[in-house]
């Protein structure tokens, strides 16, 4: 497949430690998946396969970085703290050989052939806010309100929480609990003006 000069320009506007080694990377992505694409995404070369995302590289001031798509799948071993597989590229003696990075393209080609969709780390739940006294007290008024709450996810109660907590003065406090009893009772989130936009 023909280079992208997006990617051209990319490498020749980069330090100079990091010229052969994003260049290095290029071929290798090349000699072992002829059929790769390249393109910009997220601001940085990227390669995609069958119009999948099959790995990216970067250069900053001071080292590179490569990765895979499905980089919880493709486990190398050298995963630091830069982004990427391999952490923080300074040179080409950080990276595997040719044969090495090469076997490991054609692992991600596979995945991308199966159809297997990267797997992400899940996010830990934010945690439960307080409610805010005057809308307990409120809640503690209303048992038709005080169910609805209870049964919204904690999102819906978070954003009603969020809300109340925000007003500066005591009085925007009482009239936002007002309302928010009001389409709670109703069994409506916060922003349900907006849910059908």
């Amino acid at each position: 497949m023909p280079h992208d000069i997006r990617i051209d320009d990319y490498i020749a506007g980069r330090a100079a430690f990091a010229q052969p080694i994003l260049a290095w990377l290029r071929e290798r992505v090349h000699a072992a998946c002829p059929d790769v694409e390249e393109t910009i995404k997220w601001s940085v070369p990227a390669f995609v396969y069958k119009g999948k995302p099959l790995a990216n590289m970067a250069a900053f001031k001071a080292h590179a970085t490569f990765g895979f798509w499905h980089r919880q799948e493709l486990k190398t071993g050298k995963e630091g703290s830069a982004m990427g597989q391999y952490g923080r590229i300074e040179s080409l003696d950080d990276l595997p050989g040719a044969a090495a990075l090469e076997r490991q393209i054609r692992e991600a080609m596979a995945l991308t052939d199966s159809g297997t969709a990267p797997k992400r780390a899940a996010k830990p739940p934010k945690p439960e806010l307080p409610v805010p006294p005057e809308l307990a007290e409120a809640l503690a008024r209303d048992d038709a309100a005080a169910s609805h709450f209870a049964d919204f996810p904690p999102g819906a109660r978070r954003e009603y929480c969020e809300w109340i907590a925000d007003a500066k003065r005591p009085e925007t406090r009482t009239k936002r609990v007002a309302d928010a009893v009001i389409w709670i009772r109703e069994g409506k989130r916060r922003n349900w003006k907006y849910e059908n936009c």
